[in-house]
């Protein structure tokens, strides 16, 4: 099992900036993708970014230029850096992760690819 916690949420204005973070315990050397999920009150959970252990990032096409994913291996922490954040961007923001890629070039952004799941954070931008 692999448990995954996310942090950094908040308000912010439209234009600021976020980091998030998701720390990850557990199985985690079994680990091969994560990735950023966001979920808006309404709509499905959607994509935002995923990473390989080798580093190597996948970004959905709607959230390409603004948000940056990064790992920190040592510490078995997953970041998400977001900036120019605008009101849509509003949404419960979800890590998760998952073992069955380590012969994949890239990993996905698709939500049901992943089983392991954090509790999510939320991000609120006001205009």
């Amino acid at each position: 099992q692999v448990q995954l916690v996310e942090s950094g949420g908040g308000s912010v204005q439209a234009g600021g900036s976020l980091r998030l973070s998701c720390a990850a315990s557990g199985y985690t050397y079994f680990v091969n993708c994560m990735a950023w999920f966001q979920q808006a009150p309404g709509k499905e959970r959607e994509g935002v970014a995923s990473i390989h252990e080798d580093g190597t990032t996948n970004y959905a096409d709607s959230m390409k230029g603004r948000f940056t994913i990064s790992q920190d291996s040592a510490k078995n922490t997953l970041y998400l850096q977001m900036n120019s954040l605008k009101p849509e961007d509003t949404a419960m923001y979800y890590c998760a992760a998952e073992s069955r890629f380590g012969g994949m070039r890239s990993c996905p952004v698709t939500p049901d690819e992943y089983n392991y799941w954090g509790q999510g954070t939320q991000v609120t931008v006001s205009s």
